[in-house]
């Protein structure tokens, strides 16, 4: 089959496009950002905006499989957000029914969530966007039910956290501080199960909803880790296998917060509301409907995934020293952190 892959140079989408390519499949990418990668020959490469309708209707010819994880991330203004999320969808969708695409598969995120109150949550459970992404997750949600109803097959995917080969964003600061021989600060004692998700599951997931029965993927899916224990003991696994005898360190919950809040809206923090305020919560979903019904079986626990992650990380640390930006394919700023850095 061919598919268009949507946000096909991002962490996600690179990780998506190899997993089609090793199953025969023919891909093309779409994205604002250069396809910069050693498979850029074997895939048809468009250079666009998803809020662009002449651009979306080019990439969509002779297409029958949609992937669209296409997404301005949280650390973007809000208007470029909003707009990529709620209207970008709208415009893929309209424009891929127009074209009689068999299969589209949105890429969502338990973000849609919120902060919520119980766990394990339910696919079944209320929506409840937290800042511009959350919200334009949950509205571009909408925008796929909408769809549905109009004939459309419309998987939704709602994935944890995701990690794997060409993830750095948030996560290289864990990494540079495990590499450096420094502990790693925890909000809060650590004792809260924060449920990750290795990328291969994902891509796994979301190929399962482009093959199987339209009637059973045409619905809405929980992908994370099925083994996780607390997120102490996760990130510890990255800083024992570093080597340094370096330890997590356990901060007060509620001055460090409202630290965080204060260096965000300073400029001065690489991390955003959603990922301060949940991080010391417990965050985990009920994965039972995806492997009940489209027989998913994450192979990655969570240690697993953040070790493969950092292998990659040092195997190609020489490629994005001296970097940083607000995408998950380079490390983010890490601010006024890179002086904490030294208390640890």
């Amino acid at each position: 089959m061919k598919y268009l892959v949507t946000g096909g140079a991002g962490f996600f989408g690179i990780n998506m496009i190899r997993y089609l390519l090793n199953e025969g499949q023919e891909v093309v990418s779409l994205d604002t950002a250069d396809f910069s990668y050693p498979e850029k020959d074997q895939i048809t490469e468009i250079k666009g905006d998803i809020r662009d309708g002449e651009t979306v209707r080019k990439s969509l010819e002779g297409i029958d499989v949609v992937i669209h994880s296409a997404m301005a991330l949280p650390l973007y203004e809000e208007q470029e957000i909003l707009t990529t999320g709620i209207d970008g969808t709208k415009i893929l969708l309209e424009e891929s029914q127009k074209k009689g695409i068999d299969r589209f598969i949105h890429i969502s995120s338990t973000a849609v969530y919120g902060i919520p109150d119980h766990h394990p949550l339910y696919e079944t459970d209320k929506l409840d966007g937290v800042g511009p992404y959350g919200n334009a997750k949950v509205k571009a949600e909408s925008i796929c039910e909408e769809y549905r109803e109009k004939g459309m097959c419309v998987s939704v995917i709602r994935p944890k956290s995701f990690i794997g080969p060409e993830r750095l964003g948030v996560f290289a600061l864990l990494y540079d501080w495990a590499y450096t021989g420094h502990g790693f600060p925890m909000i809060g004692d650590g004792k809260n199960r924060y449920q990750l998700l290795d990328v291969e599951d994902l891509c796994d997931a979301v190929y399962k909803c482009s093959v199987l029965e339209k009637e059973k993927v045409n619905d809405t899916f929980n992908i994370g880790a099925k083994e996780y224990t607390t997120m102490r003991e996760d990130y510890q696994a990255v800083l024992d296998y570093a080597g340094h005898g370096k330890k997590i360190k356990g901060l007060p919950e509620k001055p460090i917060i409202w630290t965080l809040r204060l260096l965000e809206a300073l400029n001065l923090s690489p991390l955003y509301k959603w990922v301060y305020e949940t991080a010391s919560k417990d965050s985990f979903v009920s994965i039972e409907k995806a492997e009940k019904i489209l027989g998913y079986k994450p192979k990655y626990s969570n240690k697993d995934a953040l070790i493969r992650n950092y292998k990659w990380y040092l195997d190609n640390l020489e490629t994005f020293q001296n970097q940083s930006g607000v995408s998950h394919r380079v490390p983010w700023k890490q601010g006024i952190l890179s002086i904490a850095k030294i208390f640890f």
